[in-house]
């Protein structure tokens, strides 16, 4: 795993956008100015869902020319890989967001470490063999 990589999930996006955790903001901001973060459409199009206004589409959109946007070099087989994740971790009776499968599957493919606030992605972790951080 690549410790210079780092792809921020929506859930630390939204708590950095609200801006009520400084321990979270400061480690959002320490991230993004060592140059390691990168995105995913998945978690732009999960941001730009939850937008309340025209200003918060504008911030979302910005993310995507500010950080790396990493994608799979295999785009059919990685939602399909995402798909199989899903349901193996729905039959050992842990349910997961088919988007939060497809992030780790990115995340993997690309070397990227995950920083979450998401404690699904403990499940995924040991499936998929990510490395995470939770903030």
């Amino acid at each position: 795993m690549s410790a210079d990589r780092v792809l921020i999930d929506t859930s630390v996006w939204i708590e950095y956008f609200k801006g009520t955790d400084s321990d979270l903001t400061q480690a959002v901001e320490a991230l993004i100015n060592s140059g390691s973060v990168c995105t995913a459409g998945i978690i732009l199009a999960e941001l730009l869902q939850g937008a309340r206004s025209e200003r918060e589409m504008r911030v979302i959109e910005d993310i995507k020319e500010s950080f790396t946007l990493i994608a799979s070099d295999r785009e059919g087989e990685a939602w399909l890989e995402a798909g199989r994740l899903s349901r193996e971790l729905r039959k050992a009776g842990t349910t997961v967001h088919l988007a939060d499968c497809l992030i780790a599957v990115l995340a993997r493919e690309n070397r990227c470490r995950i920083a979450t606030r998401d404690v699904h992605f403990q499940a995924i972790k040991e499936k998929v063999g990510i490395e995470l951080f939770l903030l």
